[in-house]
């Protein structure tokens, strides 16, 4: 179904078949379906989205949903994974199991090895997925999950099919291991890292009375570790330990603090402190066999080190995979869930296309039971429902200034992100005048 924008009286209307209609300046900032744009001054309505991201990053309960758009250009797209794949599927493949002419009789007790699965037949199945799925490389991994998780149920883990199903998610999945490792060291590595380094720099710094910024992603790569770990940024992503980092959500309730007082037990949060949760796993993240609750471990990761044996935890369709409605993938939507659910709330949304149903539906649950919440998307996502609905929490920020894309995370890190430690010396000056005044009037009456 086509369905797209047109302007008419200051508002934006979604109508099927219609040709898409350029915003006014080529920038819309939408409240509901009302187009906040007016006049044709380009820098005064710049400022006027640049306003309204800063007032609304001073609301009590900030949060931050980052999707692949946040890493794009360092981290492949989901469509070039799927023709990496389609290379290494096209590679000669081994050969097959050599056998003597006359095999000697196999015991009874004697456990089959698993049978050899040519090239061809992974790549047929490959294709066929795709075409179901238009190349969707989560959802192809959601068809062979399901598929896996069938014959499994059935019985059938000696069948043919299964065997085809094991090879072609394990070349998957550790082509993607391959192609979210990268190294840091490239030039638009470097690029990307500094982008997340400003981001964290100026998100990070708020009021004490404030609570610390919640970033939300469904990245599976490392930028935001070591953005922060670059900035000196504390964070608390549910892992903790010394040598073996394992996980735990009650973490998420903790945080961290200073000691004010030498004599009194008196504490105060710091400045710099983000909780950061990965949604749908993350390449660092392990299956262990250890002493914990929650049998999930956290890894040093190298760009040159192989695909692990071990099991990575990644959910590119956390929906449609068994395990992931375990720990540690439904303590983080729980976590996403509530945190959307305190009042005077704030998410900005950037770089996620609204794939993820499972997500989406919790951020309407939001919409639905906490009436204080404000969305705001960046992006031009006119086919999704968050954009036909007409509420005035939900605003809409895209368009093209010259050769740069507003609703990108570059844009929106260089121009829109208010810098907090200005308003730290605005407070700063206040409290200067504050005293001032003070004294004034206390010399005063005292004559």
């Amino acid at each position: 179904m086509n369905i797209s924008v047109y302007y008419s009286n200051g508002k934006v209307n979604y109508n099927k078949g219609s040709e898409m209609k350029k915003p006014p300046l080529g920038i819309a900032f939408l409240q509901g379906q009302e187009n906040l744009i007016d006049g044709d001054d380009l820098k005064e309505n710049l400022d006027k989205i640049r306003q309204k991201i800063a007032d609304l990053s001073n609301v009590k309960n900030v949060h931050f949903l980052l999707g692949a758009g946040a890493s794009s250009g360092a981290i492949p797209t989901m469509k070039e994974m799927v023709a990496s794949i389609d290379s290494r599927l096209l590679l000669p493949p081994p050969p097959p199991p050599t056998f003597p002419t006359i095999p000697p009789p196999i015991p009874s007790s004697t456990i089959l090895p698993t049978p050899f699965v040519a090239t061809t037949h992974l790549q047929a199945l490959f294709n066929k997925i795709k075409c179901s799925t238009k190349d969707n490389l989560e959802d192809i991994l959601g068809v062979l999950y399901s598929r896996r998780a069938y014959l499994e149920g059935s019985g059938d883990k000696l069948s043919g099919d299964y065997y085809e199903t094991l090879p072609l998610i394990k070349i998957i999945e550790s082509e993607m291991f391959k192609q979210i490792n990268i190294d840091f060291n490239t030039g638009k590595s470097q690029e990307t890292l500094a982008l997340y380094n400003d981001f964290y720099q100026k998100i990070t710094l708020r009021n004490k009375d404030l609570s610390r910024v919640n970033v939300f992603t469904t990245n599976n790569d490392l930028f935001n570790e070591k953005a922060l770990d670059y900035s000196n940024i504390n964070y608390n992503n549910g892992f903790g330990g010394g040598l073996d980092r394992v996980f735990n959500p009650a973490r998420f309730n903790y945080t961290f603090s200073r000691k004010i007082d030498a004599e009194v037990q008196k504490y105060e949060p710091l400045d710099n402190m983000v909780y950061l949760y990965k949604l749908h796993g993350s390449i660092s993240w392990r299956e262990s066999k250890n002493n914990s609750f929650f049998q999930i471990q956290e890894v040093a990761t190298k760009h040159d080190e192989d695909v692990p044996n071990d099991n990575i935890l990644i959910y590119p369709t956390p929906l449609k995979q068994n395990k992931s409605l375990g720990s540690p993938y439904s303590d983080l939507i729980r976590e996403f869930q509530k945190k959307l659910l305190q009042p005077h709330s704030v998410i900005f949304v950037i770089g996620y296309s609204f794939s993820d149903e499972h997500l989406n539906n919790i951020i309407y649950q939001a919409l639905a039971s906490n009436s204080s919440i404000s969305v705001v998307v960046f992006g031009d996502y006119g086919d999704k429902e968050i954009f036909k609905v007409n509420d005035r929490r939900i605003y809409k920020i895209f368009g093209n200034v010259a050769n740069d894309k507003i609703h990108y995370f570059k844009y929106i890190v260089d121009n829109f992100l208010p810098d907090l430690e200005e308003f730290e010396d605005i407070n700063l000056l206040k409290k200067f005048m504050n005293n001032l005044a003070d004294e004034k009037n206390k010399a005063k009456g005292s004559k």
